[in-house]
């Protein structure tokens, strides 16, 4: 068991299953289903857990402090998954127990200030035009926690009354959208250089909505606690963040029904596709507190929608996903059918994921563990 341990991959991005399952609590419960909620609360709780449980495993099999080689910047911004999951959690459960607010607060925020370190030190490195040669939806997961951090930030102010919280949720509020822009720059740039994503979509690109809806709630939050002159400019920055992650979707819904007409194997699962049913719920949650600031009652309907979109995503994705973990879980036991090793750039083609190659890709005979995607 243990050597079979010390060769399994657990991917970095395996914390996106908790972010997916814990905006859908949070989202069920805006639209008052308050046993389904509770039900995806606990499920991503102890999907937290358990998967805390087995980084630590991996990374006490392997004799590493985490499993994963941190000089590698697509393994330092799929670890902002983390981040993000702690901080969704953190909204989830603090409105029925206060305590958690300041727990999880603390390990996001360590998480996070470490994971900011290590990938300003990997992207430092690297020039303008490699940047955009290597940059993809994922990066976006730095945002989306930063935005989330701003959010518990948020939540502090409103529970303790002590207005320097919201001088800690505004910056970084602000360095979530600038971080927003400046990936989205890129990612354009790269779209248009290589003539509209020719090789291929990536469900990972649905986080341009979802990295800027987060960003929309943290405004919201952020806005009721908020006085005179900068209320206005909360209000007007909010509303214009929801719009931003309004207007891509269409052009995602487009490229992604094109790509996967023209290959129909991008349906298979892998857990690239958590990174779709986190912005789905996290656009409805967004969506009903915009309803809730402007009164435009129709959006509380178009939120409810988009729930149950999200809602029959995640249901497909975690079907996929259990059986993917169960297969993963008989090899390292030596049981299940042996699979021929492939070479790295053979299973993305064959996954129709194309980006830079994860760090941990290499390695005939492991076992991959984890519920995100490999590059």
């Amino acid at each position: 068991m243990t050597p079979r341990l010390s060769q399994s991959r657990l991917t970095p991005d395996a914390f996106a299953a908790v972010m997916a399952t814990g905006i859908l609590s949070i989202a069920a419960l805006n639209h008052d289903y308050t046993r389904m909620s509770n039900v995806l609360g606990i499920l991503a709780t102890v999907a937290l857990a358990v998967l805390v449980a087995m980084v630590v495993a991996v990374a006490v099999a392997k004799h590493r402090v985490l499993p994963w080689d941190l000089s590698d910047p697509q393994v330092t911004f799929s670890l902002f998954t983390f981040v993000a999951a702690c901080a969704v959690l953190n909204n989830r459960l603090s409105s029925q127990y206060p305590p958690v607010l300041p727990i999880f607060g603390v390990v996001a925020g360590v998480a996070w200030l470490g994971l900011v370190v290590l990938t300003m030190r990997n992207v430092g490195r690297l020039r303008w035009a490699a940047l955009r040669d290597h940059v993809h939806g994922a990066w976006l997961l730095s945002s989306v926690a930063t935005s989330g951090l701003a959010i518990v930030a948020a939540k502090l102010l409103t529970n303790t009354g002590q207005r320097q919280w919201l001088m800690v949720a505004l910056p970084l509020w602000i360095l979530a959208l600038i971080t927003y822009l400046l990936l989205t720059s890129l990612m354009v740039w790269r779209a248009v250089t290589q003539r509209l994503d020719r090789e291929g979509f990536e469900p990972d690109s649905w986080l341009l909505t979802g990295s800027v809806a987060i960003a929309a709630v943290a405004g919201y939050f952020m806005h009721r606690q908020s006085r005179d002159g900068l209320a206005g400019t909360l209000h007007a920055v909010t509303l214009t963040a929801w719009a931003v992650a309004t207007m891509w979707i269409p052009p995602l819904i487009y490229f992604g029904l094109r790509h996967i007409k023209r290959r129909p194997d991008m349906l298979r699962f892998t857990g690239a596709w958590w990174t779709l049913v986190f912005p789905l719920g996290m656009y409805s949650v967004a969506t009903s507190l915009v309803a809730d600031l402007t009164h435009w009652r129709s959006l509380g309907t178009v939120a409810l929608v988009v729930f149950w979109d999200a809602l029959l995503v995640w249901v497909s994705v975690a079907i996929g996903g259990v059986m993917r973990v169960l297969r993963a879980l008989g090899a390292i036991s030596g049981h299940g059918p042996r699979q021929p090793h492939q070479s790295g750039a053979a299973q993305r083609n064959r996954r129709g994921l194309a980006a830079a190659p994860h760090a941990d890709a290499s390695g005939s005979g492991s076992t991959s563990l984890g519920l995100g995607y490999r590059r």
